[in-house]
């Protein structure tokens, strides 16, 4: 009797193959500079909102029904459409290419290099202009330090949401899982505010980024531990995760903290309005070296999780 895990093995070999493929296009061309889908996408996100929100906040159930909708209008087909060129015969090349256009990898990594440049360089007020690309939050009056934890926080959350949940989902559902999760998570950023415009329409943005995430956001705090500073990451996620408003960005920040022995988290400006968030954390307060062994720390982390899938599929191959 054949074995039940055969008919995976060309699937699960090649999802990994396109995934390495895809991490080396990332590293040698860093994301589009002109027509990027995700920033296209943005824009539909906006005239969809436009459309459909009635109000700010508005009628508590009908907003939220809109938000279900303008969701599924806007991730289920793009998922559809991904499955079914994953599915052709020359659905390798799209699983190169869709998960290539969805990994953030080479993105963070400039970003985040140009934000320690900066404060290297004592140009506080390019720092400034240039962690406001990381973040939502307002920057215009921060100091070094607080510069510096932003971008760190930025590494730490977008290490998870453009890296680690976006190859998660890839190597579990293949095209589809990576675009439905990377265009869920691109609404959640536009639409999960629970500011007034936002409250009830965003609901649904919000909620299924949080389902997505359970899985994904605890392998990434367990990566930061296992590579970082392992004692002191799980003791911050275990005794400061709960704290934070969000589920998921949470177990990341605070095992991220601890694996880097850094103090994150406090009062920050969004949208005009100050959010008092719990410190996460333990040991020096931020500065330019912790935005480079940040942006390690998601390196490597990106290294393991491929060197991993690829002795499960060796394994899975030769059961």
């Amino acid at each position: 009797m054949p074995s039940l895990s055969a008919p995976l093995m060309p699937s699960l070999l090649s999802l990994v193959a396109a995934a390495l493929a895809a991490t080396f296009l990332d590293r040698l061309l860093g994301e589009p500079r002109r027509w990027h889908p995700l920033v296209g996408f943005g824009r539909c996100a906006d005239w969809v909102e436009r459309v459909l929100r009635r109000g700010a906040p508005g009628h508590p159930l009908s907003n939220r029904l809109r938000g279900l909708l303008g969701w599924s209008l806007l991730v289920l087909p793009c998922a559809a459409l991904a499955a079914w060129l994953g599915s052709q015969a020359w659905g390798w090349l799209a699983d190169i290419a869709l998960l290539y256009l969805a990994l953030g990898a080479r993105s963070l990594q400039q970003h985040g290099e140009q934000v320690a440049a900066d404060l290297a360089a004592g140009d506080l007020a390019a720092a400034r202009t240039h962690v406001g690309w990381l973040v939502s939050r307002d920057t215009s009056a921060l100091d070094e330090e607080g510069v510096a934890r932003a971008a760190v926080e930025s590494i730490l959350e977008n290490g998870n949401d453009a890296v680690f949940g976006t190859l998660f989902w890839f190597l579990l559902a293949g095209d589809a899982g990576a675009v439905l999760y990377r265009l869920a998570n691109t609404l959640d950023a536009m639409w999960g505010y629970r500011d007034a415009r936002r409250l009830y329409f965003g609901w649904a943005a919000a909620r299924s980024d949080d389902l997505l995430n359970l899985a994904p956001a605890r392998l990434t705090a367990l990566t930061y531990a296992l590579l970082g500073r392992t004692r002191g990451a799980l003791s911050c996620w275990r005794q400061q995760a709960a704290a934070w408003n969000s589920p998921n960005a949470g177990p990341v920040l605070a095992a991220g903290a601890g694996a880097l022995a850094v103090r994150l988290g406090g009062p920050a400006l969004y949208h005009g309005q100050l959010e008092e968030r719990p410190t996460v954390g333990a040991g020096d307060t931020a500065n330019g070296s912790h935005i480079r062994a940040a942006l390690a720390l998601v390196e490597r982390g990106l290294w393991l999780w491929l060197a991993c899938a690829g002795l499960v599929a060796v394994a899975v191959t030769h059961a």
